[in-house]
């Protein structure tokens, strides 16, 4: 449960800066999964804040494919029982 939501915190934290596109990103090509490729993070709250993450590909790729996978889940268990709180009618709300 703690990793989903250390990885929930990654999302959030990645949407934030979505407008920060990786730098091979002009030139989509296949490549070799093995090239490193490094992608500029802005940090949320400060002009001058910007971090530099590299790996490879296949790290990327990784790393996009669980970041999709743990927002799904978050949009699932969304939609899912709600938590009832009983009011003074007896009935549960919502």
């Amino acid at each position: 449960m703690r990793a989903l939501w250390t990885c929930l915190g990654f999302v959030v934290m990645i949407a934030a800066a979505a407008p920060a596109l990786p730098e091979t990103a002009q030139k989509p090509k296949k490549g070799d999964p093995n090239e490193v490729v490094c992608e500029k993070i802005e940090v949320i709250g400060t002009r001058l804040g910007a971090k530099r993450v590299c790996g490879t590909r296949a790290e990327w790729a990784e790393k996009r494919k669980l970041d999709r996978e743990a927002v799904d889940q978050a949009q699932r268990s969304a939609n899912g029982p709600c938590n009832a709180t009983l009011t003074h009618t007896g009935a549960p709300a919502c």
